[in-house]
C-alpha cells in the first residue's frame, strides 16, 4: 500500500494518491491531472476511483478531466447533487482498492455533502482518514460556506459539524492518521497548524474543536467566532466544481498566446482586460505598464488573485517572467480564472522598446521611513488582523490587503503616504491597486514590517 500526499503550497491544498495491488484512488485532485496519470504509469497501476470530499470552494478540482482520461468514476458522499454523472455513496459504503478498503463516512457540517474517507489496511484495521475540510490540523472547516439564508444558517451547520466529529471521527483509534485537504494559509479555516499530517490522538489533544468536554454551544461559538468573509471567488469555484468547466489544455492554449505590444495594448483597450503583472515585486517597482495590477507568482499568487479580482470571467492579460507563462495560466485556472487572453512577448523590455508608456512605484527603505515619521507622515499597514494585533507601528492605520477596496477613502489624495506589509510582497500588491484607481501618492516600504523592526523603529504590541 502506498499513500502519497501531493501538497500544493500556493493553495495550501493536499490531494492524495493511494495505491494497492495495482489499483489507485485519487482524492481531491487538482485541475492539472498529468501528475496523477504519470505516477500511476510508473507504478504500472490503474486509476480505479476519484473521490471528492465535497464541492470545493477554493480551487477547481480535476475530477471531470481525470474521469474522462481514465474512465474512473467520480465518487461523492450523500447529499451531493452534481450536474454530471457521479456515484453518490451511501454513508458507510465500502470501496475495494486492491487489498485495502475505503469507507465513506458522511460528515456534514462544513458542507452538507462533506464526506470523510476511512482507509482500512490489508489487515482490515483502521489506518487513515482523508477528512477534506471537515477536520484540519488544529481546526475544522468553516461552517458558513454552504449556508442559504432561507434554509440553513452557519450556526445550524456548526451544530451538524459538531455531531459529525463526535459520532464519526472522534470514536476512531488515536493511531489513525489524519490527512486533511488544507493546511495553514487556506481561507477554508482560521487556525490551522503548519503541519499537513498528524495522528487523530494528537489532534484530540491539540485541536480546540475536539475537546472531550466541549458542549455543542461552546463549539458553535468558537467555530463561528472571528470568521472573515469568504473570498468572492469561492461560490464561483463551487459552481464550476458542481456543473463543469473547460478543459485545462484549452485554457493553456488560449492563455499562452504571445502578443506584440500593439496586440497587447489593443486587446486591453477592446476587452477591458486587467493587465496582471506576475513578475517579482522589485521588477514591478522599477517599471510596469500603467494601471497594471501586481500579484507575483513567487508569493501567495492564486489565492490573492481570487481574493482581489472578484469575477472569474474577467479577461486577463499577463506580464510574466521569461518562460513562466504556462505556469501563470495554470495557476490562474486552479482558482477558476480561465479567461487569460495571452501574454506580452518579451515582457516590459519590448513594451519600452515599442515606445509605450511605463510607470514606476516609489519604494523606500525602512530607515527612510524612520526619518520621515517625525513629520507625522501617514502610514498604512496592509497585513491581516492577527499580524496587526500582535505588533504594529503606533500610528499606522490598518487596511488589510484583502479588504483594500473597502478602504479606498481612507488614503489621502493630497500628500504622500506609506504602505507596508510583513516582507514587501503584499504592500506592492496594495500599491498597484491604489495606483490603478488613480491614487499615485503611495510609497512602498521595502522589506515591510521585518525591515521596520530591524531599523529600530518603535512598535506597539
Amino acid at each position: 500500500m502506498t499513500i502519497e500526499q501531493i501538497y500544493t503550497g500556493c493553495l495550501s491544498q493536499g490531494a492524495y494518491y493511494i495505491e494497492s495491488n495495482g489499483e489507485v484512488a485519487i482524492i481531491d485532485p487538482l485541475r492539472e491531472t498529468q501528475p496523477y496519470l504519470d505516477r500511476a504509469t510508473r507504478d504500472n497501476a490503474e486509476i480505479k476511483y476519484i473521490f471528492e470530499t465535497h464541492f470545493h470552494a477554493d480551487f477547481v478540482s480535476g475530477h471531470l478531466t481525470l474521469s474522462r482520461q481514465t474512465g474512473a468514476p467520480i465518487i461523492y458522499g450523500p447529499n451531493a447533487n452534481p450536474s454530471f454523472d457521479a456515484h453518490i455513496a451511501k454513508d458507510g459504503e465500502e470501496f475495494k482498492l486492491g487489498k485495502i478498503t475505503i469507507t465513506a463516512l458522511h460528515t456534514p457540517g462544513h458542507t452538507m455533502e462533506s464526506t470523510t474517507y476511512l482507509l482500512k489496511d490489508e489487515k482490515g484495521e483502521n489506518h487513515a482518514i482523508f477528512t477534506g475540510d471537515t477536520l484540519f490540523l488544529g481546526d475544522v472547516g468553516r461552517p458558513d460556506l454552504a449556508q442559504k439564508a432561507s434554509e440553513i444558517t452557519q450556526e445550524d451547520l456548526a451544530k451538524t459539524l459538531y455531531n459529525s466529529l463526535r459520532k464519526k471521527i472522534m470514536p476512531l483509534e488515536d493511531s489513525v492518521i489524519v490527512y486533511p485537504a488544507h493546511g495553514a494559509g487556506s481561507a477554508c479555516g482560521k487556525n490551522m497548524m503548519k503541519e499537513t499530517v498528524d495522528t487523530l490522538g494528537n489532534q484530540k489533544k491539540m485541536n480546540y474543536a475536539l475537546r472531550e468536554d466541549m458542549t455543542q454551544e461552546e463549539f458553535v461559538k468558537e467555530v463561528t467566532d472571528g470568521l472573515l468573509p469568504p473570498p468572492a471567488y469561492f461560490p464561483l469555484n463551487v459552481k464550476m466544481n458542481k456543473e463543469g468547466y473547460t478543459d485545462l489544455q484549452e485554457i493553456i492554449s488560449k492563455g499562452t498566446q504571445k502578443l506584440t505590444p500593439e496586440e497587447f495594448e489593443n486587446l486591453a483597450n477592446s476587452t477591458g482586460a486587467i493587465v496582471l503583472d506576475v513578475r517579482n515585486q522589485k521588477d514591478f517597482i522599477k517599471a510596469h505598464i500603467p494601471r497594471s495590477i501586481f500579484i507575483g507568482l513567487d508569493g501567495g499568487f492564486a489565492p490573492w488573485v481570487g481574493a482581489l479580482i472578484a469575477d472569474v470571467s474577467q479577461p486577463i492579460l499577463l506580464v510574466v517572467p521569461d518562460g513562466r507563462a504556462e505556469e501563470a495560466v495554470t495557476r490562474l485556472s486552479r482558482v477558476g480564472f480561465d479567461n487569460t487572453l495571452g501574454y506580452l512577448d518579451g515582457g516590459i523590455t519590448t513594451w519600452q522598446e515599442a515606445g509605450k508608456e511605463i510607470d514606476t512605484l516609489e519604494s523606500v527603505a525602512a530607515d527612510t521611513l524612520k526619518s520621515r515619521l517625525r513629520d507625522n507622515v501617514p502610514v498604512f499597514d496592509v497585513r491581516n488582523d492577527g499580524e496587526y494585533a500582535a505588533a504594529h507601528l503606533p500610528r499606522a492605520a490598518h487596511t488589510p490587503l484583502g479588504e483594500i477596496n473597502h478602504h479606498l477613502d481612507s488614503y489621502p489624495d493630497d500628500k504622500p503616504f506609506y504602505v507596508h506589509c510583513a516582507g514587501g510582497y503584499r504592500s506592492v500588491i496594495a500599491a498597484s491597486i491604489l495606483k490603478s484607481r488613480g491614487i499615485h501618492n503611495v510609497i512602498d516600504v521595502a522589506g515591510g514590517f521585518k525591515a521596520i523592526k530591524d531599523a529600530g523603529i518603535e512598535i506597539t504590541t
